[in-house]
């Protein structure tokens, strides 16, 4: 897909997620907002999956360890067609399976996720299996930075290189705040990029909001043979709407009429330029 269709859908995407949240009263608005370029370019280009070959064992595997920020998964599952996108008209309403963490009831979904720090082990297990079963398909992973100081996730790394997962990629979301304020200040994980590579993984940083950036770094897979493969994707919590990004409070904040009035209005324009 070319990169003005990605720019293009991940502007879609960001309306999305903003009319989804609002109707729902609930939601992680600025990690979605950060995550979703990441998401879009994973779908839309990379991932060897759809709808049709989802029980196929050759799939390639997704699995997002930030699972607040569903809604930017959910968007883009709708929009390649695992599911209606009138279901998420549903979200976080009663009996609704579209509740505010991936689960494996919403087709698309490999893995429940939401406990912070899950998600790359099972990815490196997910790993481990395709190298034991000799196949050729390939894990993803999306972490959150205030996740890292989870103790599973360095257990994950350690085995991970320890297994020579090349077939293994995951991306941090490194948008620098978490729920009770900087990562940097909550609990100091950096440099997450020295820490990787002494475990034994190829690191490669990029700019997680720029689409062209996300391709070329996916293209380059596996950066070394033989290694696990990290992204430090650098983004902006709430990028695309001005009142939201770098703004702590919209971590989990609802748009009130006016604010999302302003935010679509905000997007359109972008759009449009």
């Amino acid at each position: 897909m070319n990169q003005n269709l990605l720019i293009e859908k991940s502007n879609q995407y960001r309306q999305k997620i903003l009319k989804y949240i609002v109707g729902a009263n609930a939601g992680h608005t600025g990690g979605s907002l950060s995550s979703i370029d990441i998401i879009n370019v994973l779908y839309n280009e990379v991932l060897n999956v759809s709808p049709e070959t989802f029980a196929s064992p050759d799939r390639d595997r997704y699995i997002q360890s930030k699972g607040h920020c569903v809604e930017a998964l959910f968007v883009v599952l709708a929009d390649v067609g695992f599911f209606p996108e009138d279901d998420l008209n549903s979200l976080c309403k009663y009996k609704s399976h579209y509740i505010g963490h991936p689960t494996r009831k919403i087709k698309g979904v490999e893995q429940n996720t939401g406990a912070l720090g899950h998600g790359l082990p099972l990815a490196v297990g997910t790993a481990i299996a395709a190298k034991l079963d000799d196949k050729d398909y390939r894990v993803f992973t999306l972490l959150g930075d205030g996740e890292l100081p989870e103790g599973s996730n360095w257990e994950a790394a350690l085995t991970g290189a320890h297994y020579k997962l090349d077939n293994l990629c995951a991306i941090i979301d490194k948008n620098t705040l978490q729920i009770s304020g900087p990562t940097a200040d909550v609990c100091n994980t950096d440099p997450v990029d020295t820490k990787f590579e002494s475990f034994g993984w190829a690191v490669k940083h990029v700019n997680g909001n720029d689409v062209k950036a996300l391709q070329e770094a996916f293209a380059s897979l596996p950066f070394e043979k033989g290694k696990p493969n990290l992204i430090i994707a650098h983004t902006v919590k709430g990028k695309g709407v001005s009142f939201m990004e770098n703004q702590l409070n919209w971590h989990h904040g609802v748009p009130n009429k006016e604010q999302y009035a302003q935010a679509i209005e905000e997007l359109t324009a972008a759009a449009n330029k």
